[in-house]
């Protein structure tokens, strides 16, 4: 056990806390035991370290990995123990889901000890959703995203911007003096920076190995495939990497890669749960979100570029980010009459050339410009949607 204080206390004595992520502020702390889930590489780990090296007294405190050897013998429960009994209050335990039968454990731990609090991080979001009905009633579990473009100004051009709401965006009142000049930066962006590890070397590299590990690691553990149906996953993003966007015709997508089309539904659900793809429903499924699938996305743009190569559209692109960037604050379906609809507004998302017949029939209508600095009338730019969070 000295061995994982040592880790841990050198992990958090290394962690940088210039910069925090939009989540850290929505979780509340104080619960007992709190779930911290999303892709991987979008920073929940950093996330975790900062508060403790903020926050807590270090030696009432352990960060720990369930992908640790420690744990290839011993047991969470016995950790937990141990730990309160040496005087420790806090626990963290980061990627959760490479810890078998996770929820049983950590419900044990939530009921025996009543003066530790427990956060856990966990990448494969499937897998907690499946664990956490084990805690219901116990965890708190909180969804974390890739960076917004204006987390991204100030995490790569250190240039703070503040939060604008969707009805100050559609009510023209963005003001950034700070960014003379978006445009260059928010095509930036939407390349190389959505997730957080795009400052370091091999971007392009770290991402596919995010891809290779949800595709051929996460989602084939939780669903019990063999390494065929993982290569099937691979084949299956990359026909919605090209696409434009991707309208799932399921005998078609069954034909081509060999599957049975019952199957398809689920992989794309995986594919979803995972950080990989979005799907775009209907509003016929209210608030339960049960609609009929209209369109499948990739999750974000930085994944179009990456896996798209030279074969991106532009009109798949500028869709991509609006969806991303509005679903962490919003229910996005699609619309009869234009791409999106969010309540009774409609979005009509284009270049700027894009004009206003899609709209004109709307009983709120907005034409979303990706090629202009600043809106006027019933028309935004698509940069200021990534000022939200």
């Amino acid at each position: 056990m000295d061995a994982l204080f040592e880790y841990s206390n050198q992990l958090i004595s290394e962690v940088d806390t210039a910069f925090i992520r939009y989540s850290y502020h929505r979780i509340n702390w104080q619960n007992r035991l709190i779930g911290l889930v999303g892709p991987r590489g979008v920073g929940k780990t950093t996330l975790v370290l900062q508060y403790i090296k903020s926050n807590l007294n270090i030696h009432q405190t352990l960060y720990v990995t369930a992908e640790d050897f420690y744990f290839a013998k011993n047991r969470l429960t016995d950790l937990a123990d141990s730990f309160v009994k040496s005087g420790g209050k806090y626990l963290f335990i980061d990627e959760i889901h490479k810890y078998p039968d996770w929820s049983k454990e950590l419900k044990l731990i939530y009921d025996y000890h009543k003066n530790l609090k427990v956060v856990f991080t966990g990448s494969s979001v499937l897998d907690i959703k499946k664990g956490s009905s084990d805690l219901s009633r116990r965890a708190v579990v909180y969804t974390m995203q890739g960076l917004s473009f204006r987390e991204y100004l100030a995490l790569f051009h250190q240039t703070e911007v503040p939060k604008f709401s969707l009805e100050q965006i559609l009510n023209h009142q963005v003001d950034a003096p700070q960014i003379p000049h978006p445009l260059p930066l928010f095509n930036d962006y939407l390349k190389k920076g959505y997730y957080p590890f795009a400052i370091e070397d091999d971007f392009d590299l770290r991402l596919q190995q995010v891809v290779n590990q949800t595709l051929e690691s996460d989602i084939p553990t939780y669903a019990d495939m063999n390494v065929a149906t993982g290569r099937k996953l691979k084949q299956l993003l990359a026909i919605v990497a090209e696409s434009v966007p991707f309208k799932p015709n399921m005998s078609k997508i069954a034909e081509i890669l060999n599957i049975s089309r019952n199957n398809i539904a689920d992989y794309l659900l995986y594919m979803e749960e995972a950080g990989m793809v979005v799907q775009l429903r209907n509003e016929t499924g209210g608030i339960r979100g049960l609609g009929k699938v209209d369109k499948v996305y990739l999750d974000n743009t930085n994944l179009v570029y990456n896996l798209a190569k030279e074969n991106q559209n532009a009109g798949n692109v500028r869709e991509t980010f609006f969806l991303n960037q509005l679903r962490t604050e919003h229910q996005v379906v699609s619309s009869s009459i234009a791409d999106f609809k969010i309540d009774t507004t409609d979005f009509e998302v284009g270049g700027k050339n894009k004009g206003l017949k899609q709209i004109k029939n709307a009983e709120k209508g907005f034409v979303v410009k990706a090629d202009i600095e600043r809106g006027f009338l019933n028309t935004i730019p698509l940069w200021h949607f990534g000022l939200m969070y």
